[in-house]
């Protein structure tokens, strides 16, 4: 018999059991589940509206729940419809009488916002973690690649040259963003909703407090309506992931590309790689390609549950159940990609000759081919003028800034003299970026000591 079942004549037809229970996946919410009654069973007690003896039998006999589902030796059932029911029921089962009482002045409704907001919580330090534990890694190579020369670029074509330590300083800039983000996530996520009841709280006199210091929230929800209703945390939570993801993606498929005989700029390790079925030649990036892919899937849960929540009237509606597959998968998703992408990093060989071969092809030092002009007291926009006209000219005769001679330069513009080598040379096109947040030795250092002391408060 359901716990529910007074109100109803008759059993629930078997197909619609089915597709109401939850417990197959919200079982894992046993740990929050028991936490949150033990912690409302101890305020029903302290607070006169159970016996005290009453609530140390219910506290015990919960202890002793939570021991055997960690030992395996609890059976979830499809009848018990969900995670609270499931526990619930097994309570009474053990101590009769005394576990009916655990359920005064709660509902399920806020139950369950507060077992997700609790497994979120923990979940949410799990990724941050991860999160930071790249930014190390990234951190590493930049500090073994600061003179490494590679070719930046936008349009996908070859602008002008960087370090490779600048560009990993950029991709632990997003990822500081990610934790940033993470942890706004949890600073507005840490409310305790258990008192809200089904929507309109409870007659009962109840110390909402209490429970939220047990539990070690930071406050209570406001409003109960809202206390119930809202999942605006676990769509923040997915907006986060997937904007993680999205950055995931993009470095993935500059991994993917680097890879390619056509780039040759890194190699990654045997083991986060795999081979062709039919093709004994390949070497594919198999787990870059994985995580651009799983991007899509993080994305997917996003929008499946703000699909879920734009329609819903206040309060808690039997749609929400759909909230938490979508965010268990994403929440899944991201713990298991975080270590291995990091690890895939860690491993990877990097190419400086093959970078520094690109970077010297494409003309990528025209710009400061330009600014040399400039520096001789040519107008910029004239001087942009005379080094497309140069560089032209290269494209023709098979020259590049670096070998063309000083008097066909001298036919260009005569304020050009023998220190326009130096000028063009690729070591002083990036130390001459000195500017923050720049690609000289000098800001990418800046760069790493202010990620250093980020990981070091984190």
């Amino acid at each position: 018999m359901k716990l529910w079942s007074g109100r109803f004549s008759s059993d629930t037809d078997a197909l619609v059991d089915e597709l109401n229970a939850s417990i197959m996946f919200d079982k894992r919410l046993y740990k929050e589940d028991i936490a949150g009654s033990v912690a409302h069973a101890k305020m029903l007690g302290d607070q006169g509206i159970i016996e005290k003896t009453e609530a140390k039998k219910i506290i015990t006999a919960l202890s002793d729940i939570l021991k055997d589902i960690e030992e395996g030796h609890f059976e979830f059932k499809l009848a018990d419809e969900d995670i609270h029911m499931s526990i619930e029921t097994e309570l009474t089962k053990r101590i009769g009488d005394t576990g009916k009482r655990l359920h005064t002045a709660r509902s399920r409704n806020d139950q369950v916002a507060l077992d997700f907001r609790m497994y979120l919580i923990n979940e949410i330090e799990i990724i941050r973690g991860g999160a930071l534990n790249l930014i190390s890694v990234l951190l590493q190579i930049a500090e073994k690649n600061t003179a490494t020369i590679m070719p930046a670029y936008t349009h996908l074509q070859r602008a002008q040259p960087t370090t490779f330590a600048h560009y990993m300083m950029a991709y632990t800039s997003m990822l500081r963003r990610d934790v940033t983000r993470l942890e706004d996530c949890l600073e507005r996520m840490d409310e305790m909703p258990l008192g809200s009841g089904a929507l309109t709280g409870t007659t009962y006199p109840i110390d909402r407090k209490s429970v939220a210091d047990t539990l070690g929230f930071a406050r209570i929800t406001e409003n109960s309506l809202d206390g119930v209703s809202d999942r605006d945390y676990a769509l923040e939570l997915l907006s986060d992931l997937s904007i993680m993801m999205m950055h995931l993606s993009r470095f993935s498929e500059e991994i993917i590309l680097w890879c390619s005989w056509e780039f040759r700029f890194v190699e990654l390790s045997d083991a986060y790689s795999t081979g062709s079925s039919i093709m004994p030649q390949k070497k594919n990036p198999d787990i870059a390609e994985l995580v651009r892919g799983k991007t899509g899937r993080v994305y997917g849960s996003l929008m499946g549950l703000l699909t879920v929540m734009k329609a819903l009237p206040l309060a808690y509606n039997k749609d929400m159940q759909e909230d938490k597959e979508q965010v268990f998968d994403a929440v899944d998703t991201v713990k298991k990609v975080l270590p291995v992408f990091a690890a895939m990093l860690a491993t990877m060989t990097v190419k400086p000759d093959n970078m520094r071969k690109a970077a010297s092809e494409g003309y990528i030092n025209a710009t400061d081919c330009a600014d040399y002009l400039v520096k001789k007291g040519m107008p910029f926009r004239d001087a942009y003028t005379v080094i497309g006209k140069l560089v032209h000219h290269c494209m023709e005769c098979g020259k590049t800034l670096e070998t063309l001679p000083i008097e066909t330069y001298k036919t260009f513009s005569p304020l050009f003299e023998n220190d326009v080598y130096e000028a063009v040379k690729l070591e002083t096109c990036v130390e001459l970026r000195n500017v923050p947040g720049g690609p000289s030795s000098k800001s990418v250092k800046a760069q790493m000591d202010n990620i250093k002391m980020f990981l070091d408060e984190s």
